[in-house]
């Protein structure tokens, strides 16, 4: 199994150095699509998958999600983040596991949720109906000063509820000088770039796994179409993600840092537990 590059104690006391760091901000990928954004002392927590609840859910099934990597930290343990997301309801980004353990240990934490999934949300956290906050393509929110913009994600499709409010979405987030798009689970989709060209995008997170069939799950950019949408809407720095998590649901790296390479688009690819520091212009 691939072991983080930092997890566990050594992990937490690296996040907790960085908290005095005065310029830029740092993000560290968690695994699968999560990604932990610290700014001046401030904690934002990409779709968070710290458990085995899928491994044991599948365990006795045909479709087994057997674990490549292991977990960075207990979600027990990040009792400083502000807030947090889902961006839609599949497990590994939408997961009680992690989810509970950081509200019980973070009182003040806010949860950032598609809207249209609020009742599904509600149901599996066990949470208070009120607690999260929601959003639909086109919204935006404040929170702990991280402005969200919701965009639209489409896994596979652009799939809304009978009020025509998105099931999937992505989050354009911007605080201080800075700019984060967590693209969530998605394809790549018409009006996908018009969408994301509002923004000054300094770092994208976007998944490499690939749109597969065979695998009987939903789809998501390859190598090559990451790098190339992250080129078409100008990001400065992308990291790929949603790989190494599940045997049967990942991808070679090396499709996206080639097509990077051919494309001059700046990238990171980060192990599990890894950081990169993103300056001003």
């Amino acid at each position: 199994m691939i072991k983080p590059l930092q997890a566990d104690d050594i992990f937490l006391a690296d996040v907790a150095r960085s908290k005095s760091e005065q310029e830029g901000f740092r993000t560290w990928w968690l695994g699968q699509s999560g990604f932990l954004v610290q700014w001046q002392g401030k904690h934002l927590l990409f779709d968070p998958y710290l458990s085995d609840s899928l491994t044991k859910k599948y365990a006795e099934t045909d479709k087994p999600h057997v674990r490549m990597t292991e977990r960075v930290v207990a979600p027990d343990k990040l009792d400083f983040i502000d807030v947090t997301t889902s961006t839609h309801n599949h497990t590994d980004h939408l997961d009680a596991d992690t989810l509970g353990p950081m509200a019980e240990v973070n009182n003040d934490l806010q949860l950032v949720i598609p809207e249209a999934n609020r009742e599904f949300v509600v149901q599996r956290l066990l949470c208070n109906p009120e607690w999260p906050v929601g959003l639909t393509a086109g919204d935006s929110a404040t929170i702990n000063g991280f402005t969200f913009h919701a965009v639209p994600a489409a896994h596979n499709e652009l799939d809304t509820d009978e009020q025509g409010r998105n099931k999937y979405l992505g989050y354009v987030v911007e605080f201080g000088d800075f700019t984060v798009y967590h693209s969530g689970d998605t394809l790549w989709y018409d009006g996908m770039v018009d969408w994301l060209t509002k923004f000054d995008i300094d770092l994208a997170c976007l998944p490499i796994n690939g749109n597969k069939p065979e695998r009987r799950v939903s789809g998501n950019l390859d190598g090559a179409e990451a790098a190339q949408l992250a080129k078409e809407i100008g990001v400065r720095f992308v990291i790929p993600c949603h790989f190494e998590m599940f045997e049967f649901n990942t991808a070679d790296p090396g499709l996206f840092m080639k097509e990077c390479g051919r494309l001059g688009q700046k990238f990171r690819l980060l192990q599990a537990g890894q950081s990169m520091v993103v300056h001003s212009n």
